[in-house]
């Protein structure tokens, strides 16, 4: 069986920024930048090569001569590739592009920044100051500010973390508040001064006694991590039960307008939607595409796209419609995960890795091309007692599952031992009714 799969899987691998040099993904949300060449036809799924997270301590870190030099290479393989595909945007030179982006204002420029690695590179020669922050709560009313201290930035999401010294005490806090910040007097020619004015835009509200055993996803030798949906990770020292770091998983999607728009006190609403009236109802979903990258630390364990996804209208149930992606029955579908799944942490201190967790980025297009479904949350293996398709298989079992008001993800994976990794035999979406009825105005 070990064969077979590996004969017919594709492979990801476990890559870091030295040996993963692919151009980097776009953001579903903006504007769609063709590639320098067009994707060559092949089955489904698709798994990329996937490029290295961006880090550093916040959004003015990067030089301009620093960009220039790392898409150098891009530069060269668009210039090779240029006979065979029409001109893009992102395949023009380095010069034209950077002329372009002396044009806009601050906020189309934070917007553009998120497109690509390389429009956040370019975009943030010209202007900063976007970031996150936490603030933390006391029931007396007392707050405390912590501007973010790393971030890195992956194909469809950034991962944002705090930690330090002076962490207030857990048992006197009840909430913790994650908020966009900008400064309020931008310039387009100069850099935001530290000390000035800054405008709060409240993203999620969470609340802190819900760090309790049903949170629990990981632990190592010094600390436990929690999860709070959606997308924070929480860690706390084993010994004093006091926090050890916090990190945000934020997708793309969306993520200017609520890093910007909302107030301190008032998350951004999205404008009421306008359904896209389905010409077919009765034939269910279908010409659905997915991406989902598993990542931790900078290494990512799967880099994957499905296209030409379907389902129909009976595969509803309990409010939800299924959407196969991988199908167990389908050897030729099952794909590895390359490396040593886990989520590497870091304070000022100490650092360590929490095995069998990690960040999940889901986006899920509909047939348009738009948007329908997009999160980043931490997940983690759990092992199953009882497979849910038998025992066909040899060797351990495991399962990682995702839930939120839109829908819901469940993945399958078998552990073999003789190559020492883990196959996805099995990846299902449950998507919600009610969202679909509200996407397309339909009535199932």
């Amino acid at each position: 069986m070990t064969g077979s799969l590996r004969a017919e899987g594709c492979a990801a691998g476990a890559r870091t920024g030295a040996d993963r040099q692919s151009p980097p993904a776009e953001s579903p949300r903006l504007l769609k930048v063709p590639a320098c060449s067009p994707a060559p036809p092949g089955p489904v799924p698709e798994v990329h090569l996937c490029s290295a997270p961006v880090k550093g301590p916040g959004v003015q870190f990067v030089a301009g001569c620093t960009a220039q030099r790392q898409y150098a290479r891009c530069e060269q393989r668009c210039e090779k590739s240029s006979s065979k595909c029409s001109v893009s945007l992102d395949g023009m030179p380095l010069e034209i592009l950077v002329k372009i982006f002396s044009y806009l204002d601050a906020v189309s420029l934070l917007c553009t920044g998120c497109v690509s690695r390389r429009f956040y590179h370019l975009s943030n020669d010209k202007i900063s100051g976007l970031g996150w922050a936490i603030i933390l709560k006391e029931e007396s009313g007392k707050e405390y500010f912590m501007e973010h201290v790393d971030l890195s930035v992956n194909d469809t999401s950034v991962t944002v973390v705090w930690y330090g010294k002076n962490w207030p005490c857990l048992a006197t806090l009840s909430t913790l508040d994650l908020c966009g910040v900008t400064p309020v007097f931008m310039h387009r020619y100069k850099t935001p001064t530290k000390n000035g004015p800054r405008w709060y835009s409240l993203i999620t509200k969470y609340n802190l006694s819900c760090l309790t055993e049903s949170t629990l996803i990981g632990c190592d030798r010094l600390i436990r991590i929690f999860c709070l949906n959606p997308g924070l990770l929480v860690g706390l020292w084993k010994k004093e039960e006091e926090l050890a770091f916090v990190m945000a998983s934020l997708h793309f999607h969306h993520l200017v307008e609520r890093s910007t728009l909302g107030s301190a006190s008032i998350p951004y609403e999205l404008p009421p939607h306008s359904p896209f009236l389905d010409d077919s109802p009765e034939h269910g979903l279908h010409g659905y595409q997915l991406h989902v990258d598993m990542h931790g630390g900078g290494v990512f364990y799967l880099c994957g796209t499905f296209r030409d996804l379907f389902t129909k209208k009976g595969y509803i149930e309990n409010g939800y419609m299924k959407l196969i992606v991988i199908n167990f029955k389908n050897n030729r579908e099952h794909l590895p995960l390359v490396g040593k799944v886990g989520l590497s942490w870091r304070t000022n201190i100490f650092d360590g890795y929490v095995k069998s967790c990690s960040i999940m980025d889901v986006t899920l297009l509909e047939e348009c091309g738009k948007p329908f479904w997009c999160f980043s949350s931490p997940v983690c293996m759990r092992s199953a007692t009882i497979p849910s398709y038998g025992s066909d298989f040899l060797g351990q079992t495991y399962y990682v599952d995702y839930k939120d008001a839109e829908g819901k993800v469940h993945m399958e994976l078998v552990w073999i031992e003789k190559t020492e990794e883990y196959f996805i035999v099995s990846l299902v979406l449950y998507l919600s009714v009610a969202k679909i009825n509200q996407w397309f105005g339909t009535e199932y």
